[in-house]
């Protein structure tokens, strides 16, 4: 199988028309046609349903999508790694990200790595925990940051200098939004927005046996998508701090969760894992920098 012809499949897939993917391909419809069937006929499976102006997968094309679409990233990623290789001053670097303020602190070694080697180019991907280590396991990323404990049989890891601060996001006219600090008491009975993960692992490590008294609405992946919810006056958000603009003209405020819940960011990588010389050099970088707070 080449990567070649899961490029096509994957432009063709991707268009649902088979001639706007061959020019997007720069390649001839009959020429696109036939890498299609060869794949068919090579894996044993029908990929596509033609119809008479459009293309749709079967079951077994979409499977081989996403499958494809790994295996055509990680071609790219080893191309570039070996084209940055003589490149003293630059090269490619893969992060996948968490949502956190304390990300300015990676975002500040970027820009300094960057007067260094200043051909350096970046590739950022941004999810939760699941999302990021799945692609970092499989290869696509060079680091991720998890706003999680790292599971250190798999990675190695350092701490961000600074944690996160929990608290709840309301309307600036919400009954709690006159207090400085918000209890678990405060929150019964109130409908909840939370990520999944944040839900599961740090707020019920602050409820303790008293989670289960709480109202989760909704769980959102994107912070973002979530503070609308909250403008609309359709629940409280428990996010961390400074995801979310609280500026007076948001219409939104932030206040802390009593007692205290912080949340620490780890920059993780695989053990064992091979690097780049340019990935070498900045992850160097970022631990001498980290060990000066």
């Amino acid at each position: 199988m080449e990567i070649r012809s899961l490029r096509y499949f994957l432009a063709a897939a991707r268009e649902e028309n088979m001639t706007r993917a061959a020019e997007l391909l720069h390649v001839t419809q009959p020429t696109l046609s036939k890498a299609l069937r060869s794949l068919e006929d090579e894996l044993g499976k029908k990929l596509f349903t033609r119809h008479s102006f459009s293309i749709s997968l079967t079951e077994e094309g979409i499977l081989l999508r996403d499958r494809a679409a790994d295996l055509v990233a990680m071609a790219d990623k080893i191309e570039k790694e070996f084209l940055s290789l003589d490149d003293i001053t630059g090269g490619e670097l893969f992060l996948g990200l968490a949502e956190s303020y304390q990300i300015r602190h990676l975002a500040k070694e970027i820009r300094k790595f960057k007067s260094v080697y200043p051909k350096l180019r970046y590739h950022i991907t941004s999810g939760d925990t699941e999302q990021v280590t799945e692609k970092l396991d499989k290869g696509l990323l060079d680091f991720a940051v998890l706003c999680d404990t790292p599971d250190t049989r798999k990675y190695d890891h350092i701490a961000f200098p600074e944690p996160d601060i929990w608290g709840v996001v309301m309307p600036h006219d919400a009954p709690l939004a006159v207090k400085e600090k918000i209890c678990i008491d405060d929150l019964i009975g109130l409908p909840l927005f939370s990520s999944r993960q944040g839900w599961e692992n740090d707020i019920s490590r602050w409820c303790g046996e008293r989670r289960d008294e709480l109202h989760l609405e909704g769980s959102f992946r994107l912070a973002y998508n979530a503070s609308v919810f909250v403008k609309e006056g359709l629940g409280y958000q428990l996010c961390l701090d400074h995801l979310i603009n609280t500026s007076p003209e948001s219409g939104l405020v932030f206040r802390p969760l009593h007692p205290r819940l912080e949340a620490r960011l780890f920059l993780i990588w695989n053990k064992y894992q091979t690097f780049t010389p340019i990935a070498e050099r900045f992850l160097a970088q970022v631990k001498n920098s980290f060990a000066e707070y």
